[in-house]
């Protein structure tokens, strides 16, 4: 796609699902990819794999709730390929279970990686954008941020429903050399699934994914996105199984 070639996309949770998917997607139509995730092992294959296709990419080690690790591995990728075009905030954590449950320590988890790892990255690019002017910020909410995942999914919501708020508020502070993405998927084939410690509710969201479409369904409204004139700013897409009602 034209847009897409030869932009420097940092994308958070790239070691497996909709991450790896993305920079599969984007490398393959001519962006240089950096990938961060805490399992070094696997982005290092992935990026063999790139690599041996003739494409470009890079890994980095992250845990995107470590304020600094986010902000060194963000001045990293700007270092070593001269600028960062886009940031995808894409790590996250769906721990499904009713609040009577009490599952506070994956409350925090999830409040940690989807709202603050989100924060944490837009901190750390937006000074890069200011000044080269230019630059592109994509967060991943949910069509649970659209509407409440209940019961079970309540607190996953808040999180997704915190996205979509900063998301919409940075568009509009933004001026008009930054552009804001939410992208907000139904579905997909990923590890998100298995993100609860409550059995049970594990087991439910495991037999709800059976109409799950391919990460890469996502990864191609990302690129759409990306690929966009400079002036033409794709603020929202939400997109889900033709399957799935909720």
């Amino acid at each position: 796609m034209e847009g897409i070639a030869g932009k420097i996309v940092l994308i958070t949770g790239g070691s497996s699902g909709l991450g790896e998917a993305t920079a599969r997607y984007l490398a393959a139509r001519g962006a240089y990819v950096a990938i961060a995730a805490r399992r070094r092992d696997r982005l290092d294959k992935i990026v063999s794999e790139l690599e041996a296709l003739g494409q470009t990419a890079r890994a980095y080690t992250l845990d995107v709730t470590n304020r600094l690790q986010v902000s060194q591995v963000v001045e990293a990728v700007e270092r070593e390929f001269g600028r960062l075009d886009v940031i995808i905030n894409n790590a996250g954590l769906m721990a499904i279970a009713p609040i009577k449950r009490l599952m506070v320590d994956e409350w925090d988890r999830m409040i940690d990686i989807n709202i603050k790892g989100v924060l944490y990255g837009i901190a750390a690019a937006l000074p890069i954008f200011e000044r080269q002017r230019s630059g592109h910020i994509i967060n991943l909410s949910s069509v649970a941020g659209i509407k409440v995942f209940a019961p079970g999914g309540s607190v996953y919501s808040g999180t997704k429903f915190a996205i979509r708020a900063i998301s919409d508020g940075l568009r509009q502070e933004a001026g008009n050399t930054l552009r804001v993405t939410c992208i907000e998927p139904g579905a997909f084939e990923s590890e998100l699934k298995a993100g609860s410690g409550d059995k049970e509710s594990r087991k439910a969201v495991e037999q709800f994914y059976n109409i799950a479409i391919p990460a890469e369904s996502v990864a191609r409204a990302i690129a759409f996105a990306i690929s966009q004139p400079d002036d033409v700013d794709i603020n929202e897409i939400v997109l889900r199984p033709t399957l799935q009602e909720f």
